[in-house]
């Protein structure tokens, strides 16, 4: 089977005449805005209109509460314009070529050319960006009772900030800003030129090779889909496994499907310089004191991210912060200054977007109603969205025993779920960890085609108070992959002594 491509071309990002991206813009940041005037004081102002800035917005102004919402940039931050959104659209085209391609796993017969059109994928990218910001347009939120400010904020005191030269006084503050992309610092990087996810989603034409700098989540989900689309990709992380946060078995398998397809792996490996010659961007990527040259025609930094504090002049309203980790903040998400709290990316470690919506809810309630909910009380689950998928919820195995919580852990490989071997869609498991002794659910990771819609079950069971041996009695669909999750729970009972009607009933039929 031939495997083809449009025709490679430079990175082409002119998109003004796109009609997708106008309408993107006209919805997220339209360029006849006149911000409103400002009453004496806000009952709350937000600093950042990203999913936790619009989400606390909209409580708040649910409420009835006065609130003002300052965007320097796009509505919907980094989550619509640059992260989930692009990203998922983008993963859905490129699994559709991977499954063409894999047609036998299916019974059936694999087209002879598969020609990937990478222009078209990108249009469809832009069509679904632009009518997901339908939701988060600037008329929506102005419908909603939120004044929308758009311009660059910063502190000028404890209780003001400042927009555009207009002063904005407020009662309560969230500093809800995000985080920006890391760019690693390599040796003519910068005149070599590179992409970050700001960029990446911009391009009209495929590169004909590519290289991923970082394995986190974002560099492996970008790396296995450009790989499908048929971008020769080579991705290099400092690390000897990929996806740090997650469990070890789980990053093999990571590792195990970006082999399968195709993507060139370098683990341990630091990129140190980038130069041009004979027209390709030529990397050295070092291992052990070994060097290795990789020429590529695209560089995507995909390391990581920091929290977006630099041009807020925390110091004028005394908030304590630090330029790696961001915002200081308590378990109440309140700041040194006890009237401005922070959420989201710009103070919590986990950079998620369901993250910084659940954070911000959160500390708006706090802020408005002297509520005192603990951010640590939350249970919020986690997806990198490479194929198959990797979720988490809750602690891991080695997070339980740093605390001395004794763990054990239920396993179900999905090579025994009727569902996933129907689907051709083997690789990956079930893990449960619960309280040894008790079947109270500690955490979860699920590695499968759909973990992300998988662990919710288990998210709300966690939530809920409900155990795993009750997950084992609930009755599923049948077949369906989501079952793993039911055998685990019987796993766990198989573990339990014979209830004492059991063991009467063993005895007489035994006699």
């Amino acid at each position: 089977m031939q495997v083809t491509s449009s025709p490679p071309a430079s990175a082409g990002t002119d998109l003004v005449a796109d009609p997708h991206e106008q309408e993107l813009l006209a919805n997220v940041s339209p360029a006849d805005w006149v911000n409103p005037t400002p009453p004496s004081v806000y009952h709350l102002l937000i600093i950042g209109a990203g999913p936790g800035g619009m989400a606390a917005a909209r409580t708040a102004a649910a409420l009835g509460v006065k609130v003002a919402l300052v965007e320097r940039h796009r509505l919907g931050g980094g989550s619509l314009s640059y992260g989930c959104a692009p990203s998922k659209a983008m993963i859905r085209t490129a699994r559709a070529y991977a499954d063409m391609r894999d047609a036998p796993n299916y019974g059936a017969v694999p087209p002879r050319t598969v020609e990937v059109d990478f222009q078209m994928a990108m249009e469809r990218l832009r069509r679904i960006r632009a009518r997901i910001s339908r939701v988060d347009s600037a008329a929506r939120l102005i419908a909603e009772g939120i004044d929308l400010y758009f311009g660059a904020a910063h502190f000028v005191g404890a209780d003001a900030v400042e927009v555009d030269g207009v002063r904005l006084r407020f009662k309560k503050a969230l500093i809800a800003t995000g985080s920006r992309s890391i760019v690693p610092e390599i040796q003519g990087l910068t005149e070599v030129g590179y992409l970050t996810n700001e960029s990446v989603f911009n391009l009209t034409a495929p590169p004909r090779s590519l290289l991923v700098i970082g394995g986190g989540p974002l560099g492996c989900e970008l790396a296995q889909a450009f790989s499908r689309l048929g971008v020769r990709t080579i991705i290099a992380h400092d690390a000897p496994l990929f996806l740090p946060k997650e469990e070890r078995d789980a990053a093999q398998m990571m590792s195990d499907a970006l082999a399968r397809d195709g993507v060139e792996i370098h683990l341990n490996s630091d990129a140190v310089s980038a130069r041009m010659e004979q027209g390709c961007k030529r990397v050295e990527l070092v291992n052990d004191g070994q060097v290795t040259t990789v020429d590529v025609d695209e560089i995507l930094t995909g390391i990581g991210h920091m929290p977006a504090v630099r041009a807020l002049r925390l110091e004028a309203a005394g908030v304590a912060y630090d330029p790696e980790t961001g915002v200081h903040v308590d378990d109440f998400l309140r700041t040194s200054n006890p009237r401005i709290y922070a959420a989201g990316d710009v103070c919590l470690e986990h950079k998620y977007s369901n993250m910084a919506e659940a954070s911000a809810r959160l500390a708006v309630q706090n802020a408005l109603f002297f509520g005192r909910k603990r951010m640590s009380s939350l249970t919020i689950p986690w997806c990198t969205y490479t194929d198959p998928e990797i979720a988490q919820v809750g602690m891991s195995v080695r997070q339980a025993r740093e605390r001395n919580i004794p763990v054990k852990t239920f396993t179900v490989p999905m090579h025994d779920d009727d569902r996933a071997i129907t689907d051709g869609e083997e690789n990956g498991f079930v893990k449960i960890h619960v309280r040894e002794g008790t079947d109270t659910i500690l955490g979860a990771a699920i590695v499968a085609r759909h973990a992300g819609e998988m662990i919710n079950g288990i998210s709300l069971a966690m939530v809920a108070g409900i155990g795993l041996g009750t997950l084992a009695t609930v009755v599923h669909a049948h077949p369906t992959q989501g079952e793993a999750i039911k055998m685990a729970g019987e796993a766990y009972l198989r573990t339990r002594p014979p209830h004492w009607g059991a063991r009467l009933l063993r005895a007489w039929v035994n006699r």
